[in-house]
């Protein structure tokens, strides 16, 4: 068995790579979307900050909904 060549089986990527949302550089596996562990580190900054924040109403009483017509 030994003596035999072993050939490496083709694996494909379970996804595309994408520009990294941080720098451009291309994703990795492991830490996807992102291309390393600093740019995922740099984003999850951002989030625990409040840099990042999804608008909302203050009132939602105020609030426009669209099917309440």
């Amino acid at each position: 068995m030994s003596d035999e060549k072993k050939t490496a089986a083709k694996v494909e990527p379970l996804r595309k790579t994408h520009p990294c949302p941080e720098c451009g550089k291309p994703s990795h596996r492991e830490h996807y979307p992102f291309c390393s562990n600093r740019c995922r580190e740099v984003d999850l900054s951002r989030w625990l900050s409040g840099s990042y924040a999804i608008p909302v109403a203050d009132d939602e009483a105020k609030a426009d909904y669209e099917d309440e017509e």
